[in-house]
């Protein structure tokens, strides 16, 4: 049996020779939405050498790790560019996959925790065989995100942008889940997952021959509280990050960012505006000497996404049409994944440092972080306090 890194690469090959020839609210029009039970997410692997295998087929499905296997010499190939898409198995993830392999010039890796959800997901929504890679990435384990990256760079493919798209929400928890190091889930998910992969793919896009290579981080308008979305409660607040430099391990320190007590709602919308202060973090720190474009968006209300899924029921029901008839800021899944595309792949969507939007005329613009959101002060003591979590300082 050929190793996982071989077939990727072929598979990746293969395609570039033919070509050659997830408002996040717990509350509902000011009313507040609650429910009994609380949404637990149950992380586990077991670590087998040699091959990969599929462990579980639940819908939290763990890939082994596997051995890291030497990249194919000599077969080098820019037809297509290469995005890897964290969260490509559904919602906005999927849509903008589809509308990068839609376009002809790109090879997706959809880094996906769940494999066998992703392989399904890819066929139903058509990708041809070839376009597309999935790869296991578990982004509430370290150990995941660091195997991610050997098993990706066994594959000898180049890396032309990244787009750290994956989140996890859980608005009616009265309880908070804790990651395999022991952080708050939503956090060590959404943001400090989020942020060592990103670290230590940087000299891969670097490397990159692409004039317009991207690091692009999914941000949100409910952690912006500049907008009347993100003044609905509760408002993310950072704080001073002392919650943050405890570990947010809820028995020495509380497990949210600025050290009160738990609130699954707020929990999201804390980890957006650190996607966003990341994204300004890493422009001011390597813009200028990588030309990697860094970049954060917002786009728009989608509010079929799978990311609701823990929401209650009357909310789900309601909450579609409402931003369809009355906040007129419904955008489909599609609209959204061609948004996202248009980040990755636009050359008048080039300037680093921006946090892209859309108007009613799905016209791109730039947009306006609160004051929390652009700190420069708190992206730094933000950035050397994640650093040290995820074992890079």
């Amino acid at each position: 049996m050929a190793t996982l890194g071989n077939c990727v690469a072929a598979s990746y090959l293969a395609a570039n020779e033919k070509a050659a020839s997830s408002s996040l609210e717990s509350v509902f029009l000011g009313v507040p939405l609650r429910h009994q039970s609380s949404h637990i997410v149950r992380l586990g692997s077991k670590e087998i050498k040699g091959q990969v295998r599929i462990i579980s087929t639940r819908a939290n499905a763990v890939a082994a790790p596997v051995e890291t296997v030497k990249p194919i010499e000599g077969k080098k190939t820019a037809t297509k560019s290469v995005c890897i898409v964290t969260g490509a198995s559904s919602g906005l993830g999927l849509a903008t996959t589809k509308a990068l392999v839609d376009s002809g010039e790109w090879h997706v890796v959809m880094a996906c925790r769940d494999f066998l959800k992703a392989e399904k997901a890819a066929k139903s929504v058509g990708l041809p065989k070839g376009s597309y890679t999935v790869m296991h990435l578990d982004l509430a384990s370290f150990e995941s995100v660091r195997q991610f990256v050997k098993n990706f760079r066994s594959t000898g493919m180049p890396l032309d942008v990244l787009v750290c798209n994956a989140a996890v929400y859980f608005p009616t928890a009265k309880e908070p889940t804790f990651s395999a190091e022991g952080f708050e889930l939503s956090v060590a998910t959404n943001h400090l997952g989020h942020f060592l992969l990103a670290r230590l793919l940087l000299d891969d896009l670097e490397k990159s021959e692409s004039s317009s290579k991207r690091l692009i981080i999914v941000g949100s308008i409910t952690g912006n509280t500049n907008t009347l979305a993100g003044n609905v409660p509760p408002k993310a607040n950072l704080g001073d990050l002392r919650g943050l430099s405890g570990g947010l391990n809820g028995v020495t320190t509380s497990p949210m960012i600025d050290g009160g007590a738990f609130d699954g709602a707020k929990a999201y919308k804390d980890s957006k505006v650190c996607n966003m202060l990341t994204m300004q973090e890493f422009h001011r720190r390597y813009h200028e000497k990588t030309n990697i474009i860094f970049s954060s968006l917002y786009p728009g209300c989608i509010a079929t996404t799978g990311l609701f899924r823990s929401h209650i029921p009357l909310f789900r029901a309601l909450f579609p049409p409402f931003q369809k008839y009355i906040t007129k800021g419904f955008v489909s899944e599609e609209e959204s994944g061609k948004r996202l595309a248009q980040v990755v792949r636009d050359p008048s969507l080039n300037k680093s440092g921006v946090y892209w939007s859309w108007n009613n005329d799905s016209s791109s613009f730039e947009n306006v972080l609160s004051e929390e959101a652009s700190d420069p002060e708190k992206a730094r003591k933000l950035w050397e306090i994640s650093e040290k979590l995820v074992g890079l300082a």
